[in-house]
């Protein structure tokens, strides 16, 4: 279904690049349904222009001069303005990914997207939908899969250590020089942290993990 002019996403473009903001500009110039209203160079004149055009979408790149896309970002969000931001860029850090999105972001693309993936974006962003590069989406869920690192503080060590040698809590409180309701303590601190339910699995999963040395 092809939209009229009225029913047009306006879109403006901010990247510091001439030659991709013309790109990105030419890439959607044939897309009925999405109108290209203006364009910056960089975050400053992202920021004025959205507060200036309201348009529904902000195409913006992330590193840029005088105000890069992340703080751009966040100021757009601060505006009035009902306008959403798709970041197009060619980074894929984690933290590059994690700083737009808090930011405000809707959407994070990779400048490999092609004019379908780049016109379907747009569409969803205005819609307040969140839009990831496949290979942004592949990361983040890489790392909500990768377990957190586990620390112990040296008390719940040297309380795992004594376990490991077999000692009772009260034989622990004796060693350490603390009492029984104390070792307790630890112990329940280091099976939440471990995910376990008794002392045998905890230096099991301590030693597997490499939290405990043991000769």
């Amino acid at each position: 279904m092809t939209d009229t002019t009225n029913d047009r996403i306006r879109v403006v473009v901010v990247d510091d690049h001439a030659v991709m903001r013309a790109g990105v500009i030419a890439l959607l110039a044939d897309e009925p349904t999405i109108e290209i209203v203006g364009e910056a160079r960089n975050g400053r004149e992202g920021v004025d222009l959205v507060e200036r055009l309201a348009p529904d979408v902000a195409l913006l790149d992330l590193r840029m001069p005088v105000l890069d896309g992340v703080a751009a970002t966040t100021e757009i969000g601060a505006l009035p303005t009902a306008t959403r931001v798709l970041i197009l860029t060619t980074y894929d850090t984690d933290a590059e990914i994690e700083r737009a999105v808090e930011a405000g972001a809707v959407g994070y693309l990779l400048k490999d997207t092609t004019r379908e993936q780049l016109a379907d974006a747009i569409h969803s962003a205005a819609r307040g939908e969140t839009v990831l590069a496949p290979k942004v989406a592949e990361r983040l869920v890489a790392r909500i899969r990768r377990p957190q690192p586990v620390v112990l503080t040296a008390r719940e060590r040297d309380v795992l250590n004594a376990v490991a040698d077999g000692l009772s809590n009260a034989e622990i409180g004796r060693r350490l020089v603390i009492g029984e309701a104390t070792v307790k303590t630890h112990l329940l601190r280091v099976f939440a942290k471990l995910d376990v339910s008794d002392r045998t699995r905890a230096v099991v999963v301590a030693l597997e993990r490499g939290l405990l040395a043991r000769s």
